[in-house]
């Protein structure tokens, strides 16, 4: 039997010019594939070798990757499919994942693979089938990759297997096992930030508007797991158990983990990476006064909804540095909104825009165009609201039927048109291809979403806003972003 001097080797797969097209070069984020780090570190705390590769921060094509997958000769490679935005990263980085494995297949054909992550979660069976892969982990993928090591090291026949989440093809036969437990997040050990290349991250450029040349390091924290709601667009609870449910982190290990980066890496820029941080009051202020305490000068931003944020949350929130917060708006439509399972109302929504103003902290919103019940008018109703409200950023979407939601089930049901290659999934490829709803063509929401960012960007009562908060030098920053054209292939 063959020796390997790794055990492990970890890869975030490499998709830049794939997922995000010319906006890869300069305006996108470069976040810490935070998944790797965690199983890292949960697998050498168990006594295994493990080396991390980021092929996405590296910039490296699939070949090269393949290639230097082959040069460590790990007994294991486990490629996580898994982006610092879980529910919409994870499938547009599979035609990448695709390519470093028949690569890989060539180079190194005895090299043991496992697939990880969301997209893999979601589809186990589609994903042996289709893919040059021995193994797929359904779930988090901590203890089925720590015992699948062990079973290796012993020289284990597949077929003597009873490791849980494990998938795995045998005489064309698929051979699965019930989910492993979900962990609790205090047993996870820091995230192995010495495997990860710190100097190559950086913040995304509207995160650090205060301060634009000051993007760099960045690092990502999780202050909990899952999500407790259920939107019909969202398909996180693939990585879990397949049901909404969230477990908390001490403050104490997170306020921890914050303290190891700031001073072994001087991380100023931090995003919060949980579905909703903002959640529960006494969970985010005792984070939050912990951070007071320490008197860290950090830019944090974090997701929240409408429904869950408080006044006091919010004011200990900018205290501790939190700057941004991104709500999920989704739709200006209360009947687009319900329709996906997102039943906020438009009076919650307006008072935590106001609560959250009056705590000096600058509002990301989300919005998504090509819901089941939009319409051109709903759409319009959508942008005007974006407009009206004039927050310091917007994302843009479009519907995309993701598997592991109940958008993907709805489409596959009732026959609509899906994206040929897995990256036609990404917001902002040239395939992409979004859904189409009951009024309107995949290619009328591209249309209509395309034209929404340059209109909301280049309306002058948003830059004279940006001007007054931030100074001209952003106002040119925005202009210059609105010259990045996303080039699309008819959907």
């Amino acid at each position: 039997m063959a020796t390997h001097e790794l055990d492990l080797l970890l890869v975030n797969p490499g998709a830049r010019k794939q997922v995000y097209g010319n906006l890869g070069s300069s305006l996108s984020g470069i976040e810490p594939p935070l998944w790797c780090g965690l199983i890292a570190g949960f697998v050498r705390e168990r006594g295994f070798s493990v080396m991390i590769i980021d092929a996405e921060a590296e910039c490296w094509t699939p070949e090269y990757t393949a290639e230097k997958i082959a040069e460590y000769n790990p007994l294991l490679t486990a490629i996580i499919v898994l982006g610092a935005n879980p529910s919409a990263s994870s499938t547009p980085k599979m035609t990448a994942t695709g390519e470093i494995l028949t690569a890989l297949k060539k180079k190194a054909p005895d090299t043991k693979t496992i697939l990880g992550g969301l997209h893999p979660s979601a589809l186990p069976e589609r994903t042996l089938r289709e893919e040059h892969v021995d193994f797929v982990g359904r779930g988090e993928g901590f203890h089925t990759i720590a015992q699948l090591l062990e079973a290796l090291k012993l020289g284990k026949e597949p077929g003597s297997y009873k490791i849980p989440g494990l998938w795995y093809l045998q005489n064309g036969k698929i051979i699965s096992s019930p989910p492993a437990p979900l962990v609790n997040p205090d047993e996870l050990p820091i995230a192995a930030w010495d495997l990860l290349p710190m100097d190559k991250y950086r913040a995304h450029n509207w995160h650090c508007f205060e301060h634009p040349d000051r993007r760099q390091p960045y690092a990502v924290i999780f202050t909990s797991l899952g999500c407790p709601y259920n939107c019909h667009y969202c398909n996180i609870h693939a990585l879990y158990d397949g049901k909404p449910g969230i477990r908390f982190r001490s403050p104490e290990k997170v306020v921890d983990e914050i303290d190891f980066l700031v001073k072994s890496y001087k991380i100023r820029n931090l995003k919060v990476l949980d579905e909703l941080f903002a959640l529960r009051e006494d969970h985010v202020i005792r984070i939050c006064d912990l951070i007071i305490e320490r008197d860290y000068d950090l830019n944090i931003w974090c997701y929240a909804r409408v429904d869950t944020v408080t006044e006091i949350m919010l004011k200990k929130m900018k205290q501790a540095g939190i700057n941004w917060v991104c709500y999920g708006f989704e739709s200006a439509s209360e009947a687009v909104r319900k329709a996906v399972g997102k039943e906020t109302q438009q009076d919650t929504t307006k008072k935590a825009i106001e609560m959250t103003r009056a705590a000096g902290i600058h509002i990301l919103g989300n919005f998504i165009f090509g819901l089941p019940e939009d319409n051109l008018e709903t759409m319009q109703a959508t942008l005007d609201m974006a407009k009206e409200f004039n927050f310091e950023y917007a994302n843009f979407y479009t519907a995309m039927a993701y598997p592991g939601s109940r958008l993907y089930d709805e489409a596959l049901r009732q026959g609509i048109r899906l994206p040929e290659k897995w990256h036609g999934y990404s917001q902002y490829s040239e395939e992409s291809i979004p859904l189409s709803t009951k009024y309107v063509s995949a290619t009328e929401v591209l249309r209509f979403r395309d034209k929404a960012f340059r209109e909301y960007f280049s309306n002058p009562k948003y830059l004279e806003m940006i001007r007054q908060k931030f100074g001209p030098q952003v106002v040119k920053h925005v202009e210059e972003m609105l010259k990045h054209e996303i080039h699309r292939k008819p959907a």
